[in-house]
């Protein structure tokens, strides 16, 4: 990891203590309703995933990019998920999620989960 890669996240994981005090239902209630891949799946606008790894998590970060409640998102997978996440949440691929998440537990004293 380099020192551009842990100023990033740690800025991002110092953007989420908004969040701290905020319940994980609380936080899914939102990222449900008001979530843009969430919109997408209900309307019937449902990306077309091709089952290229590449190109599917570039078209995901295309749709989480304009998404209103991406940190919310994001929060969200950090406490369910934890280490073990995949896919795309909150803008940021898995990898990136995993560095976040390691600034982010450290910041709330272990990440425990609620």
């Amino acid at each position: 990891m380099t020192d551009n890669d842990e100023e990033f996240s740690d800025k991002v994981a110092a953007d989420l203590d908004r969040f701290a005090d905020t319940s994980t239902g609380e936080l899914w209630d939102v990222v449900s309703r008001d979530g843009l891949c969430q919109w997408l799946y209900t309307s019937g606008d449902a990306p077309d995933w091709s089952g290229d790894d590449r190109a599917d998590r570039l078209r995901a970060a295309r749709i989480c990019a304009g998404c209103p409640v991406a940190a919310e998102c994001l929060e969200w997978e950090l406490r369910t998920a934890g280490y073990a996440t995949a896919g795309i949440w909150g803008v940021l691929d898995a990898e990136d999620r995993r560095r976040v998440f390691l600034s982010w537990s450290q910041r709330r004293g272990g990440g425990e989960r609620q």
